[in-house]
């Protein structure tokens, strides 16, 4: 295996962790607002039944999916009416504001140990969030050498173009560059497809059925060693 040179992130749910905002009582007190009635205690089934609107492969940036995405959760909540999609929306740009969200507790030391390694670091996010202004709220400034967002490039993971847009921002061959992140789909193998290496971080949990030569991680902390 090729020296790993440089170390790219997907952001959301890799990184940073979603705050009360976009739990089921923020989606409830939103919807309230747009005069929508909802169940919070459907939450989690609610993001796991609408997980295929985000079937994104092959495909250019569109608020509008992510848009849908919401608005499904909200209406398998048991939200209905014409409110439903200002309080989807609201949702959405809502998502690009860092102060909703937390650093998980291993990212800053595991990013800067990889730095003094010499691994330059990257970020590859399917995000409407502004990713410079990520880096200074979250006090990750002089870590990130390159950032690529879909809402900027155009195209979404796993579409390739977006992957090589960041390797060549970064000035690495694929062969010693590694993607990490949440999704099998748009982070493992898109990565994977254009030469690159894809590292899976399982911090839930490994699932199920899982092709066994993905290389899993449950924390940041394993990377490291890993790299």
């Amino acid at each position: 295996m090729a020296r790993t040179a440089a170390v790219f992130f997907d952001v959301d749910f890799t990184l940073i962790l979603p705050g009360p905002r976009f739990q089921g009582v923020g989606y409830e007190s939103t919807c309230a607002r747009h005069g929508v009635a909802v169940d919070p205690a459907r939450f989690a089934r609610a993001v796991a039944g609408a997980a295929g609107v985000l079937d994104s492969a092959d495909r250019l940036y569109d608020a509008e999916i992510y848009v849908a995405y919401t608005r499904r959760i909200i209406e398998l909540m048991g939200g209905a009416g014409s409110g439903v999609d200002s309080a989807a929306r609201e949702i959405y740009d809502d998502w690009a504001e860092h102060h909703h969200f937390s650093l998980y507790d291993d990212v800053a030391d595991a990013l800067r140990a990889l730095r003094a390694r010499d691994v330059r670091l990257g970020l590859i996010s399917n995000s409407h969030r502004c990713l410079a202004s990520f880096q200074s709220h979250f006090e990750l400034d002089g870590l990130i050498s390159a950032a690529v967002s879909s809402s900027d490039h155009g195209f979404m993971k796993p579409h390739p173009e977006i992957f090589r847009a960041a390797l060549d921002l970064m000035r690495v061959p694929a062969a010693e560059a590694a993607m990490v992140g949440d999704s099998l789909a748009h982070d493992v193998a898109g990565a994977r497809g254009v030469g690159m290496r894809g590292i899976l971080l399982a911090r839930g949990g490994v699932p199920e059925n899982m092709d066994q030569d993905v290389e899993v991680i449950r924390s940041l902390d394993e990377l490291v060693h890993l790299v």
